[in-house]
């Protein structure tokens, strides 16, 4: 489709290459009433697809920031394909907010008219890459503009997967023009669930696909769990702050791609905004960028 060579290329974004935080509901007011000194926000757009107050606060608050819509819901590797209503809504909400980022998920999350409450694995075979890729060709006709896809947690391997990880993702980017969002703590999820070295991990994703295709990076903290048979597994549950070997990666990723908008993710037991803002001024101490002070006029 080409989308990635448009105007809404996403290395032209307006967010700034900077650190920004997920908007929850627990700090509408806060920011509102203060805004803080933060490069950008971003949310999911599912919380707002009811209009409401919520919306009404999260539109006052997107004229001082920038924004990006983190989708969790279009379900991009479902084989029945998208649903129309959904995809619909959530377009209708990107042109109301004008965001400067929209992005989803590798995975799926509904099938038979069911929607499930988490993101769940694709094999990585050409079989599914078709229906990905025109899932994703169909998501961006209804943007109008490219989106990013984000990279998975994985916690086990398909046996009949015939593509890499790296080599599916690299696929869709050639095949629909989308960009990449480079979640890092994933990477290291993932590389540690599957016993590989998550340095390797992430060169083969960068090398997958061209730098200029990966337009966010995500940073988010996880959870260790001991199982039955004695493992470790290690859950993507975006509930603590980002681990060392995370930071140590995140810094390896710069120095391949040079500094990009870097979000800190935080959905359980979300933390006070003072410490939300700590994790984001310690991404912008890696990025090599000051703390943003002409915010306004950032926004697109």
């Amino acid at each position: 489709m080409g989308f990635l060579s448009s105007r809404h290329d996403p290395a032209a974004s307006p967010i700034p290459a900077r650190a920004g935080i997920g908007l929850r509901f627990q700090h509408h007011a806060q920011v509102l009433a203060e805004t803080p000194d933060i490069a950008w926000l971003e949310v999911h757009p599912e919380n707002y697809l009811g209009g409401g107050p919520a919306f009404e606060i999260l539109a006052e608050i997107r004229r001082d920031y920038p924004l990006s819509l983190h989708a969790v819901g279009l379900s991009l590797g479902s084989a029945e394909g998208l649903d129309r209503e959904h995809l619909a809504q959530v377009a209708g909400l990107a042109r109301r907010l004008e965001p400067a980022l929209l992005s989803d998920h590798l995975s799926w999350s509904a099938a038979g008219g069911l929607h499930l409450p988490d993101l769940l694995p694709s094999p990585y075979t050409e079989e599914a890459l078709a229906v990905f890729v025109r899932n994703v060709d169909q998501a961006q006709m209804a943007f109008g503009r490219s989106i990013l896809i984000e990279n998975p947690s994985a916690y086990l391997a398909f046996v009949h997967s015939t593509l890499s990880e790296a080599e599916f993702l690299g696929e869709v980017v050639r095949r629909t023009g989308c960009g990449l969002l480079l979640d890092v703590n994933n990477i290291f999820v993932t590389a540690s669930n599957l016993g590989d070295d998550p340095g390797a991990r992430l060169a083969a994703l960068l090398d997958a696909a061209p730098a200029e295709a990966i337009g966010e990076i995500h940073l988010a903290g996880h959870s260790l769990r001991s199982t039955t048979d004695g493992r470790v597994l290690r859950i993507d549950d975006h509930g603590s702050q980002v681990c060392a070997e995370v930071w140590d990666l995140f810094e390896e990723a710069l120095a391949h791609l040079g500094a990009r908008p870097t979000l800190i993710e935080w959905d359980r037991d979300v933390p006070p905004l003072p410490m939300l803002l700590a994790e984001a001024a310690a991404a912008d101490a890696r990025l090599g960028s000051p703390r943003p002070e002409l915010r306004h006029a950032l926004v697109g």
